[in-house]
């Protein structure tokens, strides 16, 4: 049989203890299981990177893969904690929104808040649910716990908003929704928006009122040095620079207006 598969994405970062921790107390729990991070560098607190992370990601693993994601600016106060099966898989977290994006592409079949103490670590601080709450019941799932056996079912979850794209006469307004490693700005303009909002024509592409470019098949389609627009490997138009970081040299933040339009 397949060894049981939990991922971690976070915002611990890889400077303390904490990753090394979480992983310590799932194999503790359940020694068979194997864990992968997917990233542990979410902006701290960034409850919308964390959740592009996770949704850029969880569909790239077996079914029957635990997803923990602990984004969780709220530890400690009176957020819930839950676990959610779908069709695939269990989501493991706060409910604030982090696991949303995530399960929007999924069917979700039970939604559990985490009340059964008997299955978080004896001792529960006020600021590392990640250690004591969620990788504990993340190692239990893996055991084969059923989430049903977690706490009370909820008729739903937390749902961060998604940042629709605006269709316009001319084309189609966005933002830019992720930043990555290498300085890549991701925007919520997809493949099927841009297909309907620009129906094959020529089109240019603005981020604020700055031309970046025509959309481009690779970033090599420009000098070094120079911006360009792409569609990265989620599907998502993104606008780089060749060599470069270009959240630095266009100065770029999360929520930046993008603009793909006939050109004028």
């Amino acid at each position: 049989m397949r060894r049981p598969l939990i991922t971690f994405t976070t915002d611990f970062g890889l400077a303390d203890w904490f990753v090394g921790t979480i992983k310590g107390v799932a194999l503790g729990i359940s020694p068979q299981a194997q864990i992968i991070d997917i990233t542990h560098s979410v902006p701290p607190g960034s409850i919308r990177a964390g959740a592009f992370a996770l949704r850029s990601a969880f569909r790239y693993f077996p079914k029957g893969t635990i997803h923990v994601a602990v984004v969780d600016p709220g530890v400690g106060s009176n957020r819930r904690a839950i676990a959610v099966r779908t069709r695939n898989y269990i989501f493991v977290g706060p409910d604030n929104g982090v696991l949303s994006w995530a399960l929007a592409l999924e069917k979700v079949v039970a939604v559990h808040s985490l009340d059964h103490s008997e299955y978080f670590l004896p001792q529960v601080s006020r600021t590392f649910h990640g250690r004591d709450v969620f990788s504990p019941v993340a190692a239990h799932l893996a055991n084969g716990l059923p989430v049903a056996k977690l706490g009370w079912k909820l008729p739903s979850h937390v749902r961060l908003p998604w940042p629709e794209p605006e269709l316009q006469d001319s084309g189609i307004v966005g933002e830019v929704v992720y930043i990555d490693h290498f300085g890549n700005a991701i925007t919520n303009l997809d493949t099927a928006s841009l297909a309907e909002a620009t129906a094959g024509k020529q089109v240019e592409v603005l981020l604020g009122r700055k031309r970046v470019g025509s959309l481009s098949s690779c970033y090599a389609s420009v000098p070094k040095g120079r911006p360009v627009a792409v569609i990265e490997s989620s599907g998502f138009l993104e606008i780089a620079v060749n060599g470069g970081n270009a959240a630095r040299a266009l100065r770029i933040k999360v929520g930046t207006v993008v603009t793909v339009r006939s050109p004028r």
